[in-house]
């Protein structure tokens, strides 16, 4: 969707000073017009360019590694991911996917990936702050998806598998993935999975799907509460990471799987989800809204409940709550 306006972005790269409209338009066989058209898709997704009437269009070079067409370089998508925008800070992805998809022509939006350096406002589950510093992946997939509704929960489920799949591939790291929606290497998370649904009534308007994973992230300069439950990939392999290439493979995996899920193949993306399943098979504590309680984790049901034997032999399902490893 941005060939061009990647390629005057190239242009612009490779100067330290001004291009003026014109030698962009010679350059390419385009119109000034066309120029500027693209200078402002590029603005669009999150690119800092200043321009000028006497000297023409330069480029804010500061944090290009992960920049969209950084990412486009790897992507190997047909939909997911070929449109993007990008932000240096933001509050929250997801807020502004809710914002586009409560305003914009849905259709229009369908695979839009936004991306943020950091997020000021990130949240996961139940509201819990989600904290984002600049070197990590912060991103919210807006899809209108036909799926019956009762099986959109299989996004999370697709989701988690990607991520997990991702890491082992690319870093040899034993990601596993703990019920119901983080990504774990040991004990410690590395990442997580949040779906939030747009609806009116019974009516699926869209999905967002937003990950968070600590790709970059200096463990040591995170606060003392949560340091302790947390890793990253750079801390695990010894070296910063190519987020823009790990993002790009995981859209890949993620879209092979969403296409799974659009052909009602779930039972193939539930048995992925308990390869990787850290929870099943261990004993947990769940803590709900309206009780809490100990047993083995034995399985997940085709909702994606986690089914739970309890101490008193009797089996539970649980569709929402906390669940610890003990």
């Amino acid at each position: 969707m941005y060939a061009t306006a990647f390629k005057v972005l190239e242009i612009l790269e490779k100067s330290d000073k001004p291009v003026p409209s014109s030698d962009i338009s010679t350059e390419l066989s385009i119109s000034s017009s066309a120029v500027w058209k693209h200078i402002n898709e590029l603005r669009m997704i999150g690119y800092d360019i200043v321009a000028s009437d006497d000297e023409g269009y330069m480029l804010d070079k500061s944090n290009m590694d992960f920049r969209p067409h950084v990412v486009y370089k790897h992507l190997k998508t047909k939909v997911i991911g070929r449109r993007m925008r990008y932000f240096d800070s933001i509050p929250s992805t997801i807020w502004y996917g809710k914002d586009l998809a409560d305003q914009g022509e849905l259709d229009d939006l369908h695979g839009l990936v936004i991306i943020a350096e950091e997020q000021t406002g990130g949240y996961g589950r139940m509201g819990r702050a989600w904290v984002s510093p600049s070197g990590g992946i912060w991103i919210t997939i807006v899809l209108t998806p036909k799926i019956p509704i009762d099986h959109l929960f299989m996004l999370t489920l697709a989701g988690a598998v990607s991520v997990a799949r991702v890491l082992r591939k690319m870093f040899d790291i034993g990601a596993l993935i703990k019920w119901p929606n983080d990504i774990i290497i040991g004990d410690k998370k590395v990442a997580g999975i949040l779906l939030e649904l747009g609806a009116e009534g019974e009516q699926v308007k869209y999905c967002l799907v937003s990950l968070g994973i600590d790709a970059n992230i200096s463990i040591d300069k995170l606060n003392e509460p949560i340091k302790h439950l947390i890793t990253s990939i750079s801390e695990e392999v010894n070296h910063d990471i190519d987020r823009a290439a790990l993002l790009a493979a995981f859209l890949k995996e993620f879209e092979a799987r969403y296409d799974m899920i659009t052909l009602g193949e779930y039972d193939a993306v539930i048995r992925e989800w308990k390869t990787f399943s850290s929870t099943i098979g261990r004993r947990v504590r769940i803590n709900t809204l309206r009780n809490s309680f100990e047993g083995e984790a034995v399985d997940i049901d085709p909702s994606g409940a986690l089914v739970v034997r309890k101490d008193n032999g009797k089996i539970e399902k649980v569709i929402a709550g906390d669940c610890v490893h003990i």
